[in-house]
């Protein structure tokens, strides 16, 4: 899925506005992770993999997300690709405030708290995505994947992603990760969102 917005540019010394933005971004990401995942309703296809691989290995899921991650970051260097501080922060980060959200989250039965869960959990997925891409720090691991591999093969970014998504997601399925209702949901709509909140979020000053 191609996100028709220009992103800002990197620069060399973080401003607090950034620095702020990011984390509050990668919080957020992290909680709505968990939502997601505590509705019972279905996830996104990386996090169908990660709870697939975490019920299989009995590893906590932000840990396996923390491994994912850090795996993936190996991945950039053939592809060469450079990380930034957002980069490494939503490697480390992300799955441990989804671990400790989850922990205190309820687990609810009725059909229409699942679902508020769900929403709730993709609109805040999306928010989260925008605010800390569009603190120009680098994106995260997955999404640095994406744009690696189109760049060295000269595939779109489009194809790419949609190479990679169904990729985990089938892999994630054959490992008894959560496929739902939630999970095409998310694919349907977690664009929209998340190009209207990078163009609303995106930190646009590129002076040092």
């Amino acid at each position: 899925m191609t996100y028709h917005v220009t992103l800002p540019t990197q620069r060399s010394r973080p401003t607090s506005r950034q620095l702020t933005q990011l984390g509050a971004g990668l919080l957020l990401y992290g909680v709505s992770i968990a939502l997601m995942l505590a509705s019972g309703l279905g996830v996104d296809p990386w996090d169908v993999f990660h709870q697939g691989l975490s019920q299989r290995t009995g590893i906590s899921f932000g840990s396996v997300v923390i491994g994912i991650s850090l795996l993936v970051l190996l991945v950039w260097i053939p592809l060469r690709q450079r990380p930034g501080l957002g980069t490494v922060a939503n490697a480390l980060l992300v799955g441990l405030v989804a671990d400790a959200t989850l922990a205190v989250l309820p687990r609810p039965e009725m059909l229409s708290w699942q679902l508020l869960m769900l929403t709730t959990g993709i609109v805040a997925n999306g928010i989260a995505t925008g605010l800390y891409i569009g603190a120009g720090l680098g994106p995260g691991p997955r999404d640095g994947l994406m744009t690696g591999i189109a760049a060295r093969t000269g595939r779109s970014i489009r194809l790419v992603r949609t190479i990679i998504e169904l990729s985990v997601l089938a892999t994630g399925w054959v490992l008894g990760g959560p496929v739902g209702v939630g999970t095409l949901l998310y694919a349907i709509s977690i664009g929209p969102i998340v190009q209207i909140s990078i163009a609303r979020f995106s930190i646009r000053e590129v002076s040092a």
